[in-house]
């Protein structure tokens, strides 16, 4: 599909690809089952009091979820500034905003909560400007897409291996860094491992050490559903600036915390079909992570 193609197909009607949404949740859920076990898996370790129709019913729901955040970041781009405004709706901007204005820029810890797509660009048109890190895809075409999505309300999408060299080239812009801070690390023997939903996890020791080594304050971003493809997202204050008698890795576990907190809130709006914990712990008991 070429990006004028792409263009056209963005503006149609939101009714359109919520009825799109709708064939694929049938795809995932009932025909290629995807990730099925996978998913139940995950949530019966995370939820063991819950009962196996209980799990069962929020992973229909998780599909449900999936489908519909697929389709609405393929139509990002065809939305209105104005339109994206009253979909995402922020409740304490001004905690943030206040950040900003000091001219430094602030680190947010996200998650695969919801539709994370919007979340840059959704906070580009409330005022604040927004980096937009992923990890770059293989494909040209893929990749050039993404980038498109990604960067049409001026979020700047930063490859995450260029990362810390855009923070220090760029450590007095203020804008949001967001980082979605719940994928399993590459290099799980570098991971931090914590408990998370009853089970030894490592997270990426990396948004920490950005912290620290930059003097950035860090805030979680919870972003609920209030009705299909209507969002509020609400910031909370991980740290701030000085670190030097904060304990190594507390920053992660306070992120680790408010995440699980809003999981066992909004269970089937979390992306249950990750491999999050394929990796076991004992086989990293010797490692020691340095902040």
């Amino acid at each position: 599909m070429t990006l004028t193609l792409f263009r056209w197909f963005t503006r149609l009607p939101f009714s359109v690809f919520y009825a799109l949404a709708n064939v694929l949740y049938f795809l995932l859920a009932y025909v290629i089952q995807y990730r099925k076990q996978v998913i139940l898996t995950n949530l019966k370790r995370s939820f063991p009091e819950k009962s196996d129709k209980e799990l069962r019913q929020i992973a229909q729901n998780f599909y449900r979820n999936l489908a519909d955040v697929l389709v609405e970041t393929l139509k990002l781009p065809g939305m209105s500034p104005e339109e994206l405004k009253r979909r995402v709706l922020f409740t304490n901007s001004e905690l943030v905003k206040e950040k900003l204005a000091k001219g430094q820029p602030v680190l947010i810890m996200a998650s695969h909560q919801c539709n994370w797509e919007w979340a840059p660009s959704a906070s580009v048109v409330h005022g604040m400007p927004a980096d937009a890190v992923y990890k770059k895809l293989a494909n040209p075409l893929s990749e050039r897409l993404v980038h498109y999505i990604r960067s049409n309300f001026g979020a700047k999408p930063i490859p995450m291996k260029g990362l810390l060299r855009e923070m220090a080239t760029r450590r007095n812009e203020p804008r949001l860094i967001p980082l979605v801070a719940d994928q399993i690390p590459d290099q799980p023997e570098f991971g931090y491992w914590t408990t998370f939903l009853h089970q030894e996890t490592p997270f990426y020791p990396g948004t920490e050490r950005l912290a620290r080594s930059f003097n950035l304050p860090v805030f979680y971003t919870e972003m609920i559903r209030t009705r299909r493809g209507h969002y509020t997202m609400t910031f909370y204050l991980i740290a701030e600036p000085p670190y030097q008698h904060l304990p190594d890795g507390e920053i992660i576990n306070r992120y680790r915390d408010y995440l699980e907190q809003t999981i066992r809130h909004h269970p089937a709006d979390w992306l249950w079909s990750h491999k999050r914990w394929k990796h076991q712990r004992d086989k990293y008991a010797k490692t020691q992570v340095k902040f």
